[in-house]
């Protein structure tokens, strides 16, 4: 996720959906983002009453909590809820900047989770989000232990980062350009 922030506008509105604990809210706030934090669990949002909007609410058992809103970017990491979808393409403004990364078809072979409904198949967030600018994609084995994360371990992961682009205009040709920044060296 964090390689992606430089694609948010300086000072956007950002909805972390299913934010847990709030790693996220906490590294977006650092990044001048303005963040929204999604969860069920409200004994995990209470400690950011006051620092970051947050909502309690179950987003599988119940409609869309934000209705109408819009947002620079749209972040989902370690959830899969396929019937939100289209809530989350909607909730994106022209320019917005779409980030999921879960877990992919092959992590039922080393560990949790391991039920197929919770596990992407090659190529499905591509699919679902057709339409979108796509920035980078990523589907396949990450070893963390390699030094690549804070917490070592070995997941089968999937990771979309794609625009909603605003319709073009004959006084603008060229495509806006997406910058990818590198991790580690």
């Amino acid at each position: 996720m964090q390689r992606f922030t430089p694609l948010i506008l300086p000072g956007g509105a950002v909805l972390d959906v299913a934010c847990g604990s709030g790693r996220h809210l906490a590294w977006l706030l650092q990044q001048g983002r303005v963040p929204t934090g999604v969860d069920r669990d409200a004994a995990a949002l209470a400690p950011w009453q006051g620092r970051a909007e947050v909502l309690v609410a179950d987003l599988e058992a119940a409609l869309w909590p934000l209705p109408g809103r819009r947002f620079d970017a749209v972040l989902v990491t370690n959830y899969l809820w396929r019937p939100l979808w289209p809530a989350l393409r909607d909730a994106l403004t022209e320019g917005g900047v779409l980030i999921v990364e879960t877990f992919a078809h092959g992590q039922q072979t080393i560990g949790k989770p391991s039920r197929p409904e919770f596990l992407l198949q090659p190529g499905e967030l591509l699919a679902a989000f057709a339409g979108l600018r796509v920035v980078a994609f990523e589907d396949g084995f990450e070893d963390t232990a390699a030094g690549l994360g804070s917490a070592p371990s070995a997941r089968f992961v999937q990771r979309l980062c794609a625009v909603r682009q605003a319709a073009t205009s004959a006084n603008s040709p060229l495509p806006p350009r997406y910058g990818l920044q590198r991790v580690g060296s």
